[in-house]
């Protein structure tokens, strides 16, 4: 395990996991934790060993949210622009990645944390969990996607009650939502999200990627413009190395090794 910044970056064969690393503030978001981020992500984006990766926290707590000392740096930020103080090309980097991503969530997942949490692919939650988006009761909201995630993720009326209210709910409701996939006994989010990973990195990275390409655009074309989008990666997928092998070793009846071509 190496540091950098105040992320934690560790290997598990195909599977990195980035570690907010600031235990004494429950990992609340600063300034070197998005560049710590940022720059992890940039450089596991092009290292073709990386097939999945895990954001979590350290110490059993995934991530209060933003860092309130940080306030009057925000209120200093541009309205446009970079906004560094907010996360800057963090989110756009998380957002255009190309692997997948999965949050293992334990006890605090608050304001940006929820929003980290959503901005990732796949969410595990240990079960005493708790998400949150209590901007509001600070006189502010949401600003790093919550406000749109959110709704996305479970709809207008659930996320409406949560946005207004600032109130939490646990991962049950939250899985219950659909804004995470699995619960775990607390103090196994982290390794059920590394055996999910590892389900993942099995299969073709190529034809991962595409999947994930093609669901997430979802979020920003109508249906007709969306299956255009799938028709055209389902044939680049049909067109590569890996669909081939795959074919090969399920009438082998082997196990395929893809390579991402």
């Amino acid at each position: 395990m190496s540091e950098a910044s105040e992320v934690l970056v560790s290997r598990d064969g195909a599977i990195a996991t980035l570690t907010i690393n600031r235990p004494r503030a429950k990992n609340s978001l600063n300034r070197a934790v998005f560049d710590g981020l940022r720059a992890q992500l940039v450089q596991l984006r092009d290292d073709d060993t990386v097939r999945a990766v895990i954001i979590t926290g350290a110490e059993g707590v995934f991530c209060a949210g933003a860092d309130i000392t940080a306030f009057d740096a925000l209120r200093a930020e541009p309205l446009l622009g970079d906004r560094a103080a907010a996360g800057g090309h963090f989110w756009s980097e998380l957002e255009r990645f190309p692997k997948p991503v999965i949050a293992a969530v334990e006890k605090l997942a608050l304001g940006g944390g929820t929003e980290l949490a959503l901005a990732c692919d796949i969410a595990i939650a240990g079960e005493s969990a708790n998400f949150g988006v209590p901007e509001v009761k600070l006189g502010a909201i949401p600003g790093a996607g919550g406000t749109q995630r959110l709704i996305h993720a479970i709809g207008k009326s659930k996320a409406m009650a949560l946005l207004l209210t600032g109130d939490f709910i646990d991962a049950r409701k939250a899985c219950d939502a659909g804004m995470v996939a699995e619960v775990t006994a607390d103090g196994q989010a982290l390794p059920t999200a590394l055996a999910m990973a590892n389900r993942i990195a099995a299969n073709s990275p190529l034809a991962v990627a595409l999947a994930k390409d093609a669901a997430l655009a979802s979020f920003e074309t109508p249906l007709a413009q969306g299956l255009e989008h799938e028709k055209r990666n389902f044939l680049v997928a049909l067109r590569s190395a890996d669909n081939l092998e795959g074919q090969a070793a399920f009438l082998g009846k082997r196990t395929p090794h893809f390579t991402g071509q």
